[in-house]
């Protein structure tokens, strides 16, 4: 393992370095965002979607058709995986005895054009990876998590082959393969999207005051003592989430807010400025984060936005969106809004098929009898599948998360599905 980088020599007033309580004790209220709410649900599945393509496309050249029960038991199904790819008919095509997964041209296409945008943004995706492993401490991440956030991060199925041996004077995978290693710390990289942002909007030199971009759901308000310890707490330093924070006094308010700086960086480093809490807090620990980080997300309502659609909790970082659309759209999440609208045509098609008497072939007969009834029912629960409210951990119940009401995709915005086409 390369050795560790010394802390950046910078010394800040004795007074940031005194724990204060602050907001820390505090208890800020959550507030239902209905369009990020959207921007979560309307990738319900997407995940195990993109997974089973990649089983059948990723190899090459890729199989005609593969035994459905040869897919890896790692792909996520959120229920049998038959079920599941009868709900998709324009990407998946099935066939019976034995039962056999193949790709439709539609979808091999499509799988097509996403290794041209790959191949395209590799130098992209390099960097990424980079400034990522650059915010470690320990300049390593396990190779597992890294493998675990490949989605969120645009890279291609098979990274480890086609990425990280393209740049080794970037990356090294330890001796016992289970750590992804950095090689050369680039200080040309070590700039955050908040320092960016800064430097656009007023110029940026270190030790400055930053404010991050703040944006609440309508008809949210926070308490009065509440804003005005966020005011003060918004004009302090601002230290790089790629500085070293060992120094800060655990449990101040200069510590909380290089936490959030590490957060959001760690966000805005993703494709789609969001990720699973789940995910995320396993990052956070990786990044060696002072303890009761998880609460940060909480307290900070107006830079993340928890989710609890599709029942799992997301954060979203709020200024990377406009109501559920994306500000600045990375190539890859073009070509996975081609994927979602895929997967939107495949249920109108089931969906046109309800209700009526079929004629079929012989041939569609025998399907019809291979997946039998468990076809019919598996549609009826996936369209009629009106999400209950997730069961909230005990640190969300603190910050004030209720019960919502659910909604459909089409209450917030009918045409959603023809925008995120293009």
């Amino acid at each position: 393992m390369p050795p560790l980088l010394p802390a950046r020599a910078r010394r800040l007033p004795a007074a940031l370095l005194v724990p204060v309580r602050g907001l820390l004790e505090a208890r800020v209220p959550w507030a239902r965002d209905r369009a990020l709410d959207h921007a979560v649900e309307r990738e319900r599945h997407l995940v195990p979607f993109l997974l089973a393509k990649d089983a059948l496309l990723a190899a090459t050249p890729p199989p005609h058709a593969v035994p459905l029960h040869s897919l890896p038991s790692a792909i996520p199904f959120p229920f049998r995986p038959l079920r599941f790819l009868q709900l998709y008919p324009s990407a998946f095509a099935l066939s019976p005895h034995p039962i056999e997964v193949s790709p439709t041209p539609r979808l091999s296409a499509l799988h097509a054009a996403e290794a041209q945008v790959v191949d395209a943004t590799r130098p992209d995706a390099a960097d990424r990876l980079l400034r990522l492993l650059m915010l470690s401490p320990a300049r390593a991440l396990p190779l597992r998590l890294v493998a675990r956030l490949r989605l969120d991060l645009g890279l291609a199925p098979d990274f480890q082959r086609t990425l990280l041996p393209n740049y080794p004077d970037y990356f090294a995978l330890s001796p016992d393969g289970t750590l992804l290693e950095l090689v050369c710390y680039r200080k040309d990289l070590a700039v955050s999207a908040m320092q960016s942002y800064a430097q656009r909007t007023g110029g940026y030199k270190v030790g400055d005051a930053v404010a991050f971009p703040l944006s609440f759901p309508r008809g949210f308000e926070l308490d009065k003592k509440v804003r005005k310890w966020l005011d003060e707490w918004q004009r302090l330093p601002y230290i790089s989430p790629y500085e070293d924070g060992s120094h800060l006094a655990p449990r101040s308010d200069i510590t909380e807010k290089r936490t959030v700086a590490v957060l959001h960086e760690a966000l805005s480093l993703t494709v789609g400025k969001k990720m699973e809490k789940e995910v995320l807090v396993k990052l956070g620990e990786a990044l060696r984060l002072p303890p009761g980080f998880r609460k940060v997300v909480a307290r900070h309502p107006g830079i993340f936005y928890m989710s609890h659609k599709l029942r799992t909790q997301t954060v979203v970082l709020r200024e990377s969106y406009r109501r559920h659309m994306l500000v600045d759209k990375h190539p890859m999440m073009g070509i996975r809004y081609q994927y979602l609208h895929l997967m939107h045509m495949g249920k109108e098609e089931v969906g046109k098929g309800k209700g009526k008497d079929r004629k079929s072939s012989r041939g569609e007969q025998m399907i019809g009898e291979e997946f039998g009834a468990e076809g019919e029912d598996g549609e009826n629960e996936e369209y009629d599948d009106e999400e209950d409210e997730d069961e909230l951990d005990e640190e969300d119940m603190e910050a004030g998360a209720a019960s919502e009401d659910e909604e459909s995709d089409d209450d917030i915005d009918k045409d959603a599905v023809k925008q995120i086409a293009h």
